[in-house]
C-alpha cells in the first residue's frame, strides 16, 4: 500500500493509475485519507468492490442477520432444497 497526496495524485493521475495495479493506493487531502485507488484486475473485483460498498445490500444483509440471530433463518440445506425446488418447478408459486 501506497500513501500519497492529492495534488501529486492529480499531476500525475495516469502513473498513480499504472502504479495501483500493484496495489492500493490511499490518497490524501491535508493529510488525511480520503480515497483510494484500488487495483481491479478482472469483472469480478469490480462487482465485489461495488457490492460491498452496497448500502441496500449492506441493510439486506444486516436484515437477514438479525432474522437468523433471533431464531427466524433456514438451515443451509433447507435453502438449497428450496432452490432446486424452485429452479425443478419455476412456475409453482411460493406458498
Amino acid at each position: 500500500m501506497k500513501i500519497a497526496p492529492l495534488a501529486e495524485v492529480k499531476a500525475n493521475f495516469s502513473e498513480y493509475i499504472n502504479e495501483c495495479k500493484n496495489g492500493t493506493i490511499v490518497v490524501t487531502k491535508n493529510g488525511r485519507a480520503t480515497a483510494a485507488l484500488i487495483p481491479i484486475l478482472d469483472d469480478d473485483d469490480l462487482e465485489r468492490i461495488l457490492l460491498s460498498n452496497s448500502k441496500i445490500l449492506n441493510k439486506i444483509l444486516d436484515s437477514a442477520e438479525k432474522r437468523i440471530k433471533s431464531g427466524h433463518g433456514i438451515k443451509h440445506e433447507d435453502l438449497w432444497k428450496q432452490l432446486e425446488n424452485d429452479i425443478s418447478n419455476p412456475n409453482k408459486k411460493a406458498g
